[in-house]
């Protein structure tokens, strides 16, 4: 059976599989794609603690134009205080205050036109947020803006301190897809990401000191052990050898490191037309081993690496250096 259109609205082939269309990354404003939206007499952004009327979105955020993602409450808070030195802003940066400080779920700091938002762990953590984060930045009525995920990762074949600009997010079969089950049917949405924004991002890494960043698929998986092809979690059904034919074969696809989170990411980025990138750095080269025994001081000058490199993309599109 061959993949048949669905009301112009996407694909469906004979694995009751929808295949979701892509909206051109260089729409200037957020394509909602929910409908039952424009019903809602008030929409509240739960895990932000933010609601359409508890709080005027357009006036609180409508001037964003980077908002920066990563894992850590901590490091979003640092990577704010630090933005907000880079860009000399008024001030104290001690006094930054989290806007989500009514939940526990995430964090979120604004410093002038950047917001950085913490995701959590994984695909099912970064997912809920950025569902609310793309409802916020519709309802602020935000454009010409970019979305960045800066983190760490698992090297494959790279020198720790290597900062990869993700290409394509692929799963753990190497295809450049992310599938969600909706209502017992599975959606399959791309993951290619912006290919300007990731060659800006290359050509800062260019312009800096102690960088060292290539382009390259990310490998996003469920799991921190097992499905990374860890030795070394409390179960392991797997042999070393095993282990390294998996990361060959990885690396001669592209691969170049591995996460949890890049592939909903870049397929909820590219559903609804956004420029996003991910960028992180390597803690270790997985071909070497699987756990990270580089000292404190160094893991933190390394962990800064990608917070430097996107502070540097922004302060050119700001137009402070040249």
């Amino acid at each position: 059976m061959s993949p048949i259109l669905l009301n112009g609205m996407g694909i469906v082939n004979d694995h009751s599989e929808y295949i979701e269309p892509e909206v051109p990354f260089k729409n200037p404003q957020i394509h909602v794609k929910n409908p039952h939206l424009d019903t809602m007499e008030e929409d509240i952004l739960y895990h932000f603690n933010l609601g359409t009327k508890t709080h005027n979105l357009p006036e609180m955020f409508g001037d964003i134009k980077f908002v920066c993602v990563g894992g850590s409450a901590n490091r979003m808070k640092s990577f704010a205080q630090f933005i907000h030195q880079e860009l000399a802003l008024p001030g104290n940066m001690d006094d930054i205050t989290d806007i989500c400080e009514g939940t526990d779920r995430y964090s979120m700091y604004k410093v002038g036109p950047v917001l950085s938002i913490s995701h959590g762990m994984g695909v099912p953590s970064i997912s809920i947020m950025l569902h609310e984060l793309i409802k916020l930045l519709h309802h602020a009525r935000c454009i010409d803006f970019v979305l960045l995920r800066i983190g760490t990762s698992g090297g494959v074949g790279l020198a720790p301190g290597t900062v990869v600009v993700t290409d394509k997010a692929v799963d753990c079969f190497f295809r450049a897809q992310f599938e969600q089950v909706v209502l017992g049917k599975v959606i399959t949405r791309g993951t290619e990401l912006d290919v300007g924004v990731s060659k800006e991002l290359l050509q800062c890494s260019s312009e800096l000191e102690d960088v060292p960043t290539v382009i390259g698929n990310t490998m996003c998986t469920h799991d921190f052990y097992e499905g990374q092809g860890r030795l070394d979690g409390a179960l392991c059904s797997f042999s070393t050898e095993d282990k390294l034919e998996y990361l060959r074969k990885a690396y001669n696809t592209g691969v170049r490191n591995i996460e949890m989170e890049s592939t909903v990411f870049a397929a909820m980025c590219r559903a609804c037309g956004i420029k996003a990138a991910v960028v992180c750095v390597t803690l270790l080269n997985r071909f070497d081993g699987d756990q990270i025994s580089t000292p404190h001081d160094v893991l933190v000058e390394y962990q800064q690496r990608p917070q430097v490199l996107v502070a540097h993309f922004i302060k050119k599109h700001l137009g402070l250096i040249v």
